[in-house]
């Protein structure tokens, strides 16, 4: 669609995965009439992240409490349940194990037993017999039962929120990269405006909201404000279980989590059409889109390589690594990998899955930001980091970027 009468918006937001069009959904229903446009390069929403996951709503038990991750995931589990039965979108609420498959984890797990009875989620601890009663197949020394967990299609998701949004008035132009980012002078009623350049032309807005994603970090800097951060690109990569076997899972199981890498490890997640999927891996990409073990971009792996962050992480976690990249390039390691919770897995079990992308956000010192952030001054709204559960978390999330949007639109209109 095109651009307002006056040629001015309220809000711009960059991006149309599921936070980038939660955000403007929001924004329709926290103040109606507000005039708000979505730009997305791609020529549909939930092209990258939101499109490319396991499909899970996460109930909240690994997050500390007082986290951002926490509070959204609480939140964010039973809304997006809600939502998905009020507009007719797949979803199921299947319960998960988490299963301790070695002595060293059984204290890791009693912590999430009891980080999940702080946060008021029903927890059941399991010996090896009961595992059996929700996974007949699965095998350990003991687990937990989380019964909230579920699963939903995020790719309906985000196009519901699409429609519900340009119902309301939003714009979504797709097709639409940003090329430039301009802040003016005496171009709106307060005297201060941003002119955003794209490659569907120029469009005017009063305020911007950044929810690239993988590239959030370029355009804060677009926007001329340092993020202090960059996005490394970790790629997931997915087996599923061929038809024949996907009765060897009822549900999802998962491992007990490391908590010095921010990544699940390699678990099992039925999907809402049947399928079961294994993974994900996770490896440094060569490309921020980078789905495919070949895609290669320069530009990308130099910003990489040439970013002090990058080699401090390789410092800190290069054991961990090296197992994920054997497991990437190796079938049956990434299969043995699976066995500790499924032995009845085989490699010829495995057929290739459509591989996902992580915009991991990293610190100058290394550090590998797990918790969502946020940034930005006057004008500009920026999301540096929307890590899992930020799907699950998509309604929470949208409104605090709303408020956020809204808070700087008024003193603007205020000044």
């Amino acid at each position: 669609m095109g651009p307002y009468a006056d040629d001015v918006n309220d809000v711009v937001v960059i991006g149309a995965g599921i936070v980038g069009l939660s955000t403007a959904y929001a924004l329709t229903r926290a103040a109606p009439g507000t005039r708000v446009t979505v730009l997305e390069k791609e020529p549909g929403p939930a092209r990258h992240q939101t499109g490319r996951n396991s499909g899970v709503i996460h109930s909240g038990i690994y997050y500390p409490p007082g986290s951002l991750k926490a509070r959204y995931a609480l939140q964010g589990s039973a809304e997006m349940a809600k939502f998905c039965a009020e507009h007719d979108i797949a979803h199921e609420i299947t319960g998960k194990l988490i299963v301790a498959t070695e002595r060293d984890e059984l204290p890791r797990l009693h912590a999430l037993v009891q980080r999940g009875r702080e946060h008021g989620i029903a927890v059941r601890e399991l010996g090896p017999a009961q595992i059996q009663e929700y996974e007949p197949q699965a095998a350990g020394l003991a687990a937990i039962h989380v019964g909230s967990t579920g699963i939903c299609d995020y790719g309906a998701v985000a196009a519901t929120m699409a429609r519900l949004a340009t119902d309301a008035g939003a714009r979504i132009q797709y097709g639409a990269e940003v090329r430039s980012i301009t802040r003016t002078r005496g171009s709106g009623p307060d005297g201060t405006g941003i002119v955003v350049e794209s490659t569907t032309g120029e469009i005017r807005t009063k305020t911007l909201v950044n929810c690239a994603g993988l590239h959030c970090d370029r355009v804060a800097r677009l926007a001329g404000d340092e993020p202090g951060m960059r996005i490394v690109p970790f790629r997931g990569e997915y087996y599923e279980l061929k038809p024949s076997r996907t009765g060897l899972v009822r549900g999802l199981v998962y491992p007990v989590p490391d908590p010095a890498f921010p990544f699940l490890g390699v678990h099992l997640t039925r999907d809402v059409h049947g399928g079961v999927h294994l993974g994900p891996n996770a490896v440094p990409a060569m490309a921020r889109e980078g789905y495919h073990r070949r895609t290669f971009r320069a530009r990308d792996l130099a910003e990489v390589a040439g970013y002090p962050g990058t080699w401090r992480i390789a410092r800190r976690h290069w054991r961990y690594e090296i197992g994920e990249i054997h497991r990437s390039l190796s079938k049956r390691a990434f299969t043995a990998a699976a066995q500790r919770l499924l032995p009845a897995l085989r490699p010829s079990d495995l057929i290739p899955a459509p591989s996902g992308v992580r915009a991991q956000a990293v610190l100058r010192d290394g550090t590998l930001v797990d918790d969502f952030l946020f940034g930005g001054s006057g004008p500009f709204v920026h999301v540096l980091n929307a890590p899992s559960p930020a799907a699950t978390a998509s309604l929470p999330i949208g409104r605090e970027v709303a408020r956020r949007a809204l808070s700087a639109l008024a003193t603007l209109q205020a000044a």
